[in-house]
């Protein structure tokens, strides 16, 4: 558990999500304060994170393998404990999580593409119990040169958690600033800022052809 004097978020979510715990990957990762973290993506080959706190102590790492033919990532706690399996679908930007390592464990959720043609881009999430064709969160774009995004509850305008990417420069890492809202899963939270790294990375690249 994270102590709230240690978690000050960066800024704070301005709608107040619901009072009661949001639980989608543990009940742990639900801090009835807001959580702050900082996503640093390591210059490798590799697709590897470090998850800190904002005075710098390590909540999670992100690993993905060397040779895969599907993208695959794995986020693991403090302890190396993998708590999350990430894999994204082959020819499409769409991912699944899966607790634990493996991929025949419990299905978590799905997050996909809103829609092909965006001017801003929009990504659904679909926990895994979700039957219907309305989405139970939504990454939305809410600043320029995709540097800034909210996280909202379905379609609604409520926000749940705010990401901010920063680019690397000289010898700083490129990374990811989250601010969680009290009682929302920030493990959840982070498994979609790795996911939305993925996205992003993609489009520049459709950009350049």
């Amino acid at each position: 558990m994270i102590h709230p004097q240690m978690m000050m978020p960066f800024t704070t979510p301005t709608t107040p999500p619901s009072p009661f715990p949001t639980t989608i990957i543990h009940p742990q990762y639900c801090a009835p304060y807001p959580v702050g973290l900082v996503l640093k993506k390591e210059k490798t080959i590799l697709h590897k994170y470090t998850v800190t706190d904002i005075n710098d102590n390590l909540v999670f790492t992100v690993t993905s393998p060397l040779l895969t033919i599907r993208e695959h990532r794995f986020l693991r706690d403090a302890h190396g404990n993998t708590i999350l399996h990430l894999r994204r679908e082959l020819f499409r930007d769409r991912w699944k999580a899966f607790r634990g390592q493996s991929m025949e464990q419990l299905e978590i959720f799905t997050r996909k593409e809103s829609s092909l043609f965006q001017l801003r881009t929009t990504l659904d999430v679909f926990l895994a119990n979700n039957t219907t064709r309305i989405c139970d969160f939504k990454l939305v774009e809410a600043g320029f040169f995709a540097r800034s995004w909210v996280v909202n509850i379905a379609e609604s305008d409520i926000v749940v958690a705010q990401i901010k990417h920063k680019v690397g420069r000289m010898f700083r890492r490129e990374k990811f600033m989250a601010t969680i809202s009290p009682n929302i899963d920030y493990a959840f939270i982070v498994a979609l800022t790795v996911t939305l790294d993925d996205c992003m990375k993609r489009r520049r690249k459709r950009r350049m052809r």
